[in-house]
């Protein structure tokens, strides 16, 4: 269980508070204004931005001291997180080992994942060479690879047409639940918090609010939601 206690992040300006839980499992989307710290969020329970207080706790335990490499988590952020000079094969390998000495089980694994994304016959392949659906899959493979417990989303198909990021909503919904991971996914777009998580964080004024039904949020926003939504 992912546990944000009494946290408080800063920079200059910049403020955001949030003392929420996340069920095991859970699908939750962030949406609010740009700017006001949804992806900062994200950033801070992956450690890379540590608060001035509060802690961020994964089933009990404090992960602050815990370098990002070895958090029980993925992220993927709007760049997809593929190295351009890796084949599309090695991206995924890195998931399993940093320096690609992967064993013929691994190797094995890496095919196979590539198979359920759709992405067969394309492990060789760069990057540069894919289409922006075809790095969506490959990135949602790596992370059906590591399946770690928790997976951060910041905006990966943004980029999408409608149709293409619904079929990567669904393949998102398939990966989560093929590896029973928590997943936190920040959008500015109401209709993917509709469409994959059962709850939704709003982030607005300074505060991270605690995860609702998606319904009825968007059913009754708050004025903070009515604002950014424009109703």
């Amino acid at each position: 269980m992912l546990r944000l206690d009494g946290l408080d992040l800063r920079q200059d300006d910049f403020r955001l508070t949030a003392d929420w839980q996340a069920e095991p499992g859970a699908r939750i989307a962030l949406i609010g204004p740009s700017g006001a710290g949804k992806s900062t969020l994200l950033s801070a329970i992956a450690g890379f931005f540590p608060p001035v207080s509060g802690r961020v706790l994964w089933n009990g335990a404090d992960l602050a001291p815990l370098p990002p490499g070895e958090r029980p988590l993925t992220i993927l952020f709007q760049d997809q997180n593929l190295f351009p000079h890796l084949t599309v094969a090695q991206n995924l390998g890195l998931g399993l080992r940093p320096d690609l000495r992967l064993s013929g089980d691994q190797r094995a694994a890496v095919d196979a994942v590539l198979l359920r994304v759709g992405l067969v016959g394309m492990g060789d392949r760069k990057p540069a060479q894919l289409s922006g659906g075809q790095a969506g899959r490959a990135a949602l493979a790596r992370a059906l690879l590591r399946a770690r417990p928790l997976l951060l989303l910041d905006e990966p198909f943004a980029a999408l047409g409608p149709a293409l990021k619904a079929e990567m909503l669904d393949l998102l919904d398939e990966v989560a639940t093929d590896t029973g991971a928590t997943v936190l996914m920040v959008t500015h777009d109401p209709q993917d918090a509709r469409r994959f998580a059962d709850r939704t964080v709003l982030v607005a004024d300074g505060v991270a609010y605690p995860p609702t039904p998606t319904a009825a949020l968007f059913a009754a926003p708050p004025p903070a939601l009515q604002a950014y939504l424009g109703v």
